[in-house]
């Protein structure tokens, strides 16, 4: 950009600044720090101070606290009184690494209080804080001090260590924790510099002083294979070894089914069954059975009996509650039982008895469950087949893997057709397919990622998810009708506010958007994508219906599932690496035993909602971890394509730059300011951001062409840049 400049510049140069500034997620911030979160360069900051000068001379902002903007405060608000004294809350403090935070409020929707540097106190990051407002002004974020810490919730962090003559400090791997924590010497526990350690906080700092800690263990160099994904892993609390009391539990446990146990159960050891996982499962926890019988398919959904190993209030459960969920990394799985059940006893292992608790269901021939039989069951799985091989079976490509199954082949052939009618009848009451890749990340021997590639579903892998789903609504509107307290998988219906703005979106892409009543349903969304199906527009509206619903969570109320259409839907398949699978268990053998009498319902109506409530918290940490570690491995990846080109679309549209999704998975960032030197402004309505001095626009789902600028391993972050922009040409200029 010349330093002449048109009056039309200068107006949208300021337009941008103070739209940014006024924007509902800006908190104010220093000059400096503004130009740093736009990418401003050096050379250019001069002018971005003359353009604060403008609006501040213009009476359009201010200063606050030590040099940092904000948009003017109303004529209204009360500038006489500093505090609102009537005005307090509690809540949770999110740190920012540039001294600044949010109070996200406990027990509500609102906005999250934002509370400038100086007012931060001697709060750490995620205590439980009581807050002072200020006084609200009209346009712009709640603002607040913190005037007493509740207590502290981080009590162990993970970080790089470094050591002096005297001392040691570790640098948090979480950027929100910006002080370093100071390490005694004595509690130095033989880190060295470079070490990937995990601490126990002893004091949180505050006046002048920094936090100190002591190092508990020692994960291994930074750079050793494995450490950075165990790092992840740690700080997020996730459990890595269990507790002596657990393991002797889990050893003393058989190897093989115990006569005594068979007492009272369906024999069901000459029925032919399979399980059907990946390559590399080794926890199998589910086999089906599939036959004809009266015009009827006889379907058998048959679950490992964990109940049976891992006796409720005993330490494996209590362990087993803690972690909630199996975690499965991009280098390793974290199980929620010792792999001494969970590989062995536990695993429905070909040609071994085992103990199950089946969901017998016969089905016609539009899907609909006609009866059904919940029992307790010994089995012996026939088969332990690869979705591979099934989906080879299938599809007819290899006669050798037909011939070794053959006496299989047949029920193969029935369960195609019965998952065809299940998935058929789910799809006309509503229920909605968003059929979305999930990454792939190959590492080799050392960890180190080789090759990011999609996951996409097969005939073999809907076969399994279709009869899975089916057991898990026969069993949930078993007990939601008997109103027996119960554990459900419930996700509601979406919040309208959000989904109006993407209906709104989609409707001005000319697609048909038709609303019964004020609340859209299953169907409704269906129609939508069945609308956009195969056209450049599925992946981009398909995320936005995606992102505009709620999450789905575990709750003692049938409330029922939106994304399935479903009245009736629980969690019953996997007790070896869910919880609230192994609870239900346990109920249903109550049941069935007729031991549910009042006090055991009493009993389980006291502890269900704290399992819901766990169980849910930690099946997020579990995807949260799991999508760090990816981001991580991703990063590392691109770090070797630095230069390359790549096509990909448009994910994502922000006002600091838009997103961009390669063809395996992999997104990184195009920011604004490696488009040349134009100014842009964000439509959040609209998904796009257009230039305002060479009128281009970018869209969600817009083709682009991009090379790797930069990657950073430690913030899990990429950055691309428009191929056109690197030879100093832009979209849609003449080649």
């Amino acid at each position: 950009m010349t330093k002449k400049k048109s009056n039309k510049v200068n107006h949208d140069k300021k337009k941008y600044i103070l739209d940014f500034i006024s924007s509902k997620n800006y908190v104010p911030m220093k000059q400096g720090e503004m130009a740093s979160l736009l990418q401003i360069p050096q050379k250019k900051k001069g002018e971005l101070q003359d353009i604060l000068d403008t609006l501040e001379k213009d009476d359009l902002i201010i200063q606050i606290h030590r040099g940092r903007y904000k948009k003017k405060k109303s004529k209204k608000s009360n500038s006489h009184n500093i505090y609102d004294e009537s005005k307090r809350l509690t809540g949770t403090f999110i740190s920012h690494p540039k001294g600044f935070g949010f109070v996200e409020r406990q027990d509500s929707d609102e906005e999250d209080v934002f509370i400038p540097a100086p007012y931060t106190g001697d709060a750490f990051h995620m205590d439980e804080v009581e807050v002072e407002l200020l006084p609200a002004q009209q346009g712009s974020r709640q603002e607040g001090r913190i005037v007493k810490i509740l207590s502290h919730n981080i009590h162990e962090i993970v970080g790089t260590f470094d050591r002096s003559s005297s001392f040691g400090f570790v640098i948090a791997d979480n950027k929100k924790i910006s002080d370093d924590i100071f390490i005694p010497k004595e509690f130095i526990n033989n880190a060295v510099t470079g070490d990937k350690v995990t601490v126990e906080l002893t004091h949180y700092g505050g006046n002048s002083k920094k936090p100190e800690g002591k190092v508990t263990e020692v994960l291994g160099f930074a750079t050793d294979p494995g450490v950075d994904v165990l790092s992840v892993a740690k700080s997020y609390d996730i459990p890595m070894t269990f507790p002596p009391k657990a393991v002797r539990q889990a050893e003393r446990c058989p190897v093989h089914v115990q006569e005594s146990d068979l007492n009272g159960r369906m024999d069901l050891r000459d029925w032919q069954m399979v399980t059907i996982d990946g390559e590399d499962s080794k926890d199998l926890d589910d086999a089906v059975s599939l036959s004809m019988e009266d015009g009827f398919y006889k379907l058998g959904v048959h679950i490992a009996d964990v109940s049976n190993y891992v006796q409720d209030g005993s330490s494996l459960d209590r362990e087993a509650l803690k972690r909630g969920t199996s975690v499965y990394l991009v280098d390793r799985v974290i199980p929620m039982l010792p792999k001494k059940l969970s590989n062995g006893i536990c695993s429905l292992n070909q040609g071994e008895d085992r103990l199950a608790l089946s969901c017998i269901m016969w089905i016609d021939s539009k899907g609909h469950t006609a009866r059904h039989q919940i029992a307790e069951t010994v089995i012996c799985v026939n088969r332990r087949m690869t979705y591979t091989n099934v989906q080879k079976i299938l599809d007819r490509t290899d006669d050798a893997v037909i011939a070794e199954y053959e006496e299989l082949v047949p029920m193969f052939e029935s369960m195609k057709q019965l998952s065809d009618i299940l998935r058929n009848s789910r799809k006309k009451r509503g229920s909605i397919d968003f059929d979305f890749p999930e990454s792939k990340i190959i590492l080799n021997e050392h960890g180190k990622p080789v090759d990011v590639k999609p996951s996409v579903s097969t005939t073999a892998t809907k076969l399994i998810e279709d009869f899975m789903l089916q057991a898990n609504e026969t069993v949930a509107k078993e007990y939601e009708n008997r109103k027996v307290p119960f554990l459900y998988r419930t996700h509601e219906n979406p919040d309208m506010d959000k989904m109006e703005g993407v209906l709104s979106f989609i409707r001005n892409q000319g697609i048909k958007v038709t609303k019964s009543r004020e609340e859209i349903t299953p169907k409704e969304v269906q129609q939508i994508i069945s609308q956009i199906e195969g056209s450049p527009q599925e992946p981009l509206i398909s995320m936005l219906l995606l992102r505009s619903m709620k999450q789905a969570r575990y709750s003692v109320d049938c409330k029922g599932h939106f994304g399935l259409a479903a009245d009736y839907y629980c969690h019953f398949t996997s007790p070896i690496r869910r919880y609230p699978d192994l609870q239900i268990h346990r109920i249903i053998k109550d049941d069935l035993r007729g031991r549910l009498n009042d006090q055991k319902k009493d009993y389980y109506t006291s502890i269900l909602d704290n399992v819901a409530n766990q169980t849910s918290a930690t099946e997020r940490r579990a995807e949260e971890a799991e999508r760090e570690t990816d981001k991580m491995k991703m990063a590392e990846y691109m770090s070797d394509h630095k230069g390359e080109v790549f096509d990909g679309t448009v994910s994502g549209v922000t006002g600091w730059g838009f997103y961009v999704q390669l063809p395996n998975t992999v997104e990184g960032l195009v920011h604004v300011n490696s488009l040349t030197d134009d100014y842009y402004v964000f439509d959040e309505e609209n998904y796009q951001l257009t230039g305002r001095e060479f009128n281009r626009t970018f869209r969600l789902g817009n083709k682009v062409r991009v090379t790797v600028a930069d990657t950073d391993i430690v913030n899990k972050t990429i950055d691309f840049i428009l191929v056109n922009e690197v030879y100093g040409k832009r979209t849609g200029e003449d080649e």
